[in-house]
């Protein structure tokens, strides 16, 4: 029986193949898994109804999340929208303890230990809460993590109490949180509505 002699396209072929084989193989993208959201392991049956749009809420609900490092961050809550109002020192009062949200109260997760301004916090879910002032607020992390926003759940359950400064922005719609920053191990998560807006920086282990 006569053997076959691999012509010079075919080993220039083979040549090609295992080289992007091994560099596919090498591509760091391929080790990144996908984030953790909200719900995905809730298996939940897709709503067909079409809404009338005064049966739409007001404050619509969302969600952010943001992995740092090998830790995830989310936040879930409903958006109250400006619509022309004055809001702090309006309908928001100065100086009375607030959830920053509508409807069932703005949570944060964390799947890991973390630091909030250099302040230790276990993994967990917590509610958000806020005095606003002036110039500076009292931000609060309440280990009652699935509460309504009304009333606050009380100092008992107080995980950490933080006073951050009030920055200046544009003019914020929407009630939003975002994460402007992360880099490394490091992240800051930023509350804006109206023309107000406050950071918290995270550090994760």
């Amino acid at each position: 029986m006569s053997r076959r002699v691999a012509t010079p396209r075919a080993r220039l072929a083979l040549v090609w193949l295992l080289a992007l084989s091994a560099a596919c193989s090498a591509d760091p993208g391929r080790d990144v898994v996908r984030m953790a959201v909200p719900g995905e392991h809730t298996v939940v049956e897709a709503d067909t109804t079409t809404l009338a749009l005064d049966a739409v809420r007001k404050s619509q609900a969302a969600s952010v999340s943001q992995r740092v490092a090998n830790t995830d961050i989310a936040i879930t809550y409903s958006r109250p929208v400006a619509r022309g109002r004055e809001i702090f020192g309006g309908i928001v009062p100065l100086g009375e303890v607030w959830n920053p949200g509508a409807d069932q109260a703005t949570a944060i997760t964390f799947s890991r230990p973390v630091r909030v301004h250099g302040e230790p916090l276990p993994a967990g879910t917590y509610s958000i809460w806020g005095i606003p002032g002036l110039t500076e607020w009292t931000l609060i992390l309440s280990r009652a993590g699935e509460v309504y926003h009304t009333p606050y759940p009380g100092e008992a359950e107080d995980a950490l109490r933080l006073v951050v400064p009030v920055e200046a922005t544009t003019h914020t719609e929407v009630l939003t949180f975002d994460f402007p920053f992360v880099e490394g191990k490091e992240a800051v998560v930023r509350l804006r509505w109206a023309s107000t807006a406050l950071s918290l920086r995270l550090e994760v282990p």
